[in-house]
């Protein structure tokens, strides 16, 4: 069942992108892969296909007609193209031989894998076709599974436009529930209508003149003999209603009964039957050992002699059939109409355990497979079978002998292969396993992968990142004018001196985290945090040239949200002190354990000086910053000159507000 679940990511994936089928399993809540071999529950599929008809805002029917028309195509990329050409010669035969298909891709995978997949204690879908007079089918639909009908459309007319070049139109024309052996089934009836689709060679010619249309009908009708002719005409119009043929002209007939390049007629092929028949009846049962004939009562008649040996009950000629045997596919009532309902399908029974000898009541039941073949001239029907054996392991099971089955019998070869077969399944389906498993490994290591860059990159520059993973030096780079900003906490050492360590790292941790979301905010780089010290720099490590306003409307923000932030010794907003110079900077990696992004220069010293004789909640600016911000919607005051620790005397000014920018601007509120 995975490999329907897989087609339909497929088509999600190949039509509307990764992006819609993420948004398709997310809602309907199931994995993002599917092995093809695994069973899932059918809910699973109805889950994905309901979710799909809401995102994509289509009916449900159009997503399944859609779907099998993609699944067709999925099915033979996937392998199963020539198996699917092979079941017939026209699309009557290709749907009537469905069932067969079914039943042989459930002996070689133990699970019914075919045009549609299910597992094997689950019911496949039962097809049966019937031809009308006018070239049309009625193509009825059985199944367990409620509300999928809609995917056969889109099935059969892929499968009919590629293998048989037709276009076909089907439609509901009856839609019931019949009470089967296991309950309710679906029935749905198809009327299936065709045209065939002309190559372009074809329309020119159909396209020609009337004139010379004509000429070269006359020219053809005298070359051929005129009974030959009739006979040939009569022969194909009897043949021509087992493919479902639309109607044809003339011409095309004409054309039909020639063989291209030859010129010869192709003549209808009529068997010959001897006057008797030349087998005796010992022979005959022992040629076909499982085989079965019985009347329309189920009394039987006739049986091979391997499963007289197998079933004794059938040496007593006349006992009724199904006291022996179920019937387990297709699942219907055991009677002679239902049978000859579904001629068409391949039987499967099955025998009773409480009619088989005292030998086979610890054995596992024997199936036997084969078809049903009504004799009008006798009133009887035929079971041509043979034992339903997948594996050595079930013909042990049932003690029973590849001698007990008649050499003649495919059977005997498909056991031997299937074994092989099934060996090389379970091998793919370890490798399929693992091929999941590394892909889960793959997904989870890429996010932690994406984790750790996160982490590395909140640490140093992306550039600069990137060049220590790659192994390179990375050069110290100048930068002539960027902003440097300091801050830290007034009274932080008398705050240390009365409180727990587990409070004083709360305080500053619920401080650095608004203070890290206004870096994001104002697009500034955060260089460190020491103790209670937070320093960041506009215009490094990529150069901007409004690097001071940026930081300068960062620094509005960072007294704006240290007001939110509670000093655990009085219980009132903690303040904060500011200083902001603007300079040239050298910055570098220094260090290889624990390398750190760091700016060298005086400029890093007066920014330091700035915030250490600066005013509680306040932004001290230097005469630098000033310049930079004199012409920029800020406003400031003028402090007058200080004494400076190492500097002297320094014109100094502090910052009011941004003129331009609101509060929930500045703090990147919606």
């Amino acid at each position: 069942y995975g490999f329907i679940n897989t087609c339909l990511k497929s088509l999600v994936v190949e039509k509307y992108g990764e992006e819609t089928w993420e948004k398709l399993r997310l809602q309907a809540g199931v994995q993002d892969s599917f092995l093809t071999f695994e069973v899932y529950k059918d809910e699973i599929t109805m889950q994905l296909v309901d979710k799909a008809c809401k995102i994509l805002g289509v009916p449900a029917d159009t997503v399944l007609r859609e779907f099998g028309e993609y699944f067709f195509e999925f099915c033979k990329r996937s392998g199963y193209d020539h198996m699917l050409r092979t079941l017939g010669g026209n699309l009557y035969e290709f749907i009537e031989n469905l069932d067969a298909l079914h039943s042989y891709l459930s002996l070689s995978y133990q699970a019914i894998l075919g045009l549609f997949v299910f597992p094997q204690e689950m019911n496949a879908p039962s097809f049966r076709v019937e031809k009308n007079e006018d070239g049309s089918m009625h193509l009825h639909y059985y199944s367990d599974r409620r509300g999928l009908c809609h995917i056969v459309p889109g099935i059969i007319s892929a499968a009919a436009l590629d293998f048989f070049n037709i276009e076909i139109s089907m439609e509901i024309v009856n839609q019931t529930e019949e009470e089967e052996r296991t309950g309710k089934k679906e029935h749905i009836v198809f009327l299936v209508t065709q045209t065939p689709v002309f190559s372009y060679k074809e329309r020119n010619e159909f396209s020609s003149s009337p004139q010379n249309l004509a000429d070269s009908e006359k020219q053809i009708e005298n070359q051929l003999n005129k009974e030959d002719l009739e006979k040939s005409k009569n022969t194909i119009r009897d043949r021509g209603s087992s493919v479902c043929p639309a109607k044809k002209s003339h011409w095309k007939t004409i054309r039909g009964i020639i063989t291209l390049g030859k010129g010869k007629l192709l003549r209808g092929f009529d068997p010959v039957y001897p006057k008797s028949l030349w087998i005796d009846t010992k022979t005959f049962c022992n040629g076909l050992p499982f085989h079965m004939v019985f009347d329309k009562e189920l009394r039987v008649k006739q049986a091979g002699v391997s499963i007289q040996k197998i079933v004794p009950g059938l040496q007593t000629m006349g006992i009724c059939l199904d006291h022996y045997f179920s019937i387990v596919h297709p699942e219907v009532p055991f009677t002679i109409s239902s049978i000859q309902k579904f001629i068409n399908s391949q039987f499967v029974f099955q025998t009773r355990r409480e009619m088989m000898p005292e030998s086979w009541k610890h054995r596992p039941m024997l199936e036997l497979r084969g078809q049903m073949i009504w004799m009008e001239s006798l009133q009887c029907m035929l079971y041509l079978c043979s034992p339903l054996l997948r594996t050595l392991h079930e013909l042990e099971e049932r003690q029973m002998h590849i001698a007990d089955i008649a050499p003649h019998d495919v059977t005997r070869d498909l056991i031997l292969l299937n074994q092989q077969r099934l060996a090389e399944m379970e091998l793919s389906n370890q490798l399929e396993r693992k091929k999941e498993e590394l892909r889960i490994l793959s997904k989870h290591l890429e996010e932690e992968k994406k984790k750790t860059e996160a982490l590395l990159y909140a640490m140093l520059p992306q550039h600069v990142a990137n060049q220590l993973k790659e192994g390179k030096q990375v050069e110290a780079g100048e930068f002539k004018e960027c902003t440097i900003l300091f801050s830290d906490v007034v009274t932080f050492t008398n705050i240390c001196a009365q409180c727990e360590p587990i409070q004083i790292v709360l305080m500053l941790n619920s401080m650095y985290l608004q203070f890290d979301r206004l870096t994001t905010v104002h697009d500034v780089y955060k260089v460190e945090t020491i103790g209670d010290a937070y320093m960041v720099v506009g215009g490094v490590p990529v150069p901007v040239p409004t690097h001071a306003e940026r930081v300068a409307n960062f620094a509005l923000g960072m007294i704006i949200a240290a007001t939110g932030v509670q000093n655990p010794v009085s219980g009132n907003p903690i303040q904060i002190r500011v200083g902001i110079h603007t300079g040239p900077v050298l910055a570098g990696v220094v260090g290889e354990k624990m390398p750190r992004y760091c700016l060298f220069g005086d400029t890093v010293n007066i920014a330091s000086r700035m915030e250490s004789h600066g005013v509680p909640s306040k932004i001290h600016l230097s005469s630098s910053t000033y310049q930079c911000l004199k012409y920029k919607n800020f406003e400031m005051t003028e402090r007058g000159e200080i004494e400076v620790k190492g500097k002297g005397k320094m014109h100094t000014y502090f910052l009011i507000r941004n003129k331009t920018a609101t509060e929930n601007e500045i703090m990147g509120r919606p």
